[in-house]
């Protein structure tokens, strides 16, 4: 059940961004007088074969434009009158161009055409985070907060030299507020933390091809928490035993327990046996015995006893930090493909698809999460559209920014070709990333 809503919010998402990209091409294709055929979402074909298994689950035509949902659930398209794409070859355009064709508008309309999607999805990201910021806010931990105890640090972390109780008190030698700065770190070239441990200072160095493992999923470090019971779960060992939301752990087994990410490795050792824990009730101690289970559990949910910064936005705020962090997603995706081409990467842990993209979504519909996923892929989709690639829009571009400089553009032929090679490109791309999930899942 928890597959099929995370596949279910990264359908909806996607279904959003396609039909509103394909809506930028349409939408200048009409200010300028274009003719749109087809205005799709997924295909109604077996993409990239345009010729095989046409037919759609919806179709209605107005006006000049058939509007329907493909069967194909891969995307979407407009066929533009008089444009080589995805959807016809040059032999389909051997007839003399009419003036609502596409061919027959100056380099600039068509320039203003193919950038459209790009455009939509650029305004929809920032759109989406400034009602993110409006709505919901921003939390986060501050710096004064995380260092009460300091870090808690992963067998990666440890690797280069990072330990559990690490204070960090600046990056690259400035001083930073949250701990999503320390995160956001994580990722950039040449960083460095100046660390406090047990009264000394020194710098750790975070080498470039330690992003290669935070991109496989491994945790790298968390803020080290106390915490009490949120919740018991009815029917576990935790309820049977007497376990009451509110309390407090405070040993296992007469071993002192203070942080939570402690706590959790100490109880997996004990999977199957009945454990002793002494537990903090309204100011009295207490004792409990529950049997772990085999999954290395006893049943409750934590609260973690550290606060949490909340900052709120006025819409005017809320549309200047929404469109910054919007706009900084760009440079992010410029910087991970530098980082692959550099070495840092490897393309199996950097590149990720349809599965690896819906395990990003929340195992229950939560909204919030929803919506900053859905804006951070409006803003990579237009970055991976505006790539330089034959097939996408900045293929596109390429041919027309050449016709403008020439003052003559490609002929159609060599458009065609240049699109079948961007199609195999694409189509290679799109098995590679498949077969990466599987192996990746399996």
């Amino acid at each position: 059940m928890n597959g099929l809503i995370m596949a279910a919010q990264l359908l909806l998402a996607l279904t959003i961004l396609v039909g509103l990209h394909e809506f930028g091409h349409f939408l200048f294709a009409r200010i300028f007088k274009i003719r749109v055929n087809k205005f799709y979402i997924f295909f109604d074909f077996l993409f990239p074969l345009p010729n095989v298994l046409n037919f759609s689950l919806w179709k209605k035509k107005v006006g000049d434009t058939e509007y329907g949902l493909g069967w194909f659930p891969l995307g979407g398209y407009v066929d533009i009158a008089g444009m080589v794409d995805e959807t016809k070859d040059a032999s389909q355009l051997s007839a003399e161009p009419q003036p609502w064709e596409f061919r027959s508008k100056p380099a600039w309309q068509r320039l203003f055409v193919m950038l459209g999607g790009i455009i939509v999805n650029v305004i929809l990201g920032m759109m989406i985070y400034t009602g993110v910021k409006y709505v919901w806010g921003d939390t986060d931990y501050a710096k004064e907060e995380l260092n009460k105890a300091g870090i808690f640090a992963y067998p990666v972390a440890e690797k280069i030299g990072l330990q559990t109780g690490d204070k960090i008190i600046k990056i690259n030698g400035s001083d930073y507020k949250y701990f999503s700065d320390i995160t956001a770190a994580i990722v950039k070239e040449n960083t460095t933390f100046t660390i406090e441990r047990e009264g000394k200072t020194f710098d750790v160095y975070v080498p470039n091809e330690l992003i290669d493992d935070v991109a496989k999923k491994k945790m790298f470090i968390t803020p080290l928490f106390e915490f009490d019971i949120l919740n018991v779960m009815k029917g576990s060992p935790a309820e049977e035993s007497g376990l009451r939301a509110g309390d407090k752990v405070i040993s296992l087994n007469g071993e002192p327990v203070k942080y939570y990410q402690l706590f959790t490795p100490k109880l997996r050792t004990y999977a199957g046996k009945k454990v002793e824990l002494g537990i903090l009730r309204d100011g009295t101690e207490l004792t409990i015995q529950p049997t772990v289970s085999a999954d290395s559990t006893i049943g409750f949910t934590m609260n973690p006893l550290l606060k949490v910064t909340k900052s709120e936005f006025t819409f005017g705020e809320a549309v200047v930090e929404g469109s910054k962090e919007a706009l900084s997603i760009i440079p992010q995706q410029i910087n991970g493909f530098s980082r692959i081409f550099k070495g840092h990467i490897s393309p199996q842990n950097a590149l990720t698809g349809p599965v690896g993209l819906a395990q990003m979504f929340s195992p229950h519909w939560d909204w919030e999460k929803f919506w900053i996923l859905t804006g951070m892929l409006s803003m990579a989709l237009a970055f991976m559209n505006a790539l330089p690639i034959p097939a996408l829009d900045g293929g596109h571009v390429v041919m027309l920014i050449y016709e403008m400089i020439a003052g003559k553009a490609p002929s159609e032929k060599f458009m065609e070709r240049t699109q079948q090679v961007g199609t195999f490109i694409l189509l290679a791309l799109m098995l590679y990333v498949l077969f990466n999930d599987t192996v990746k899942l399996f």
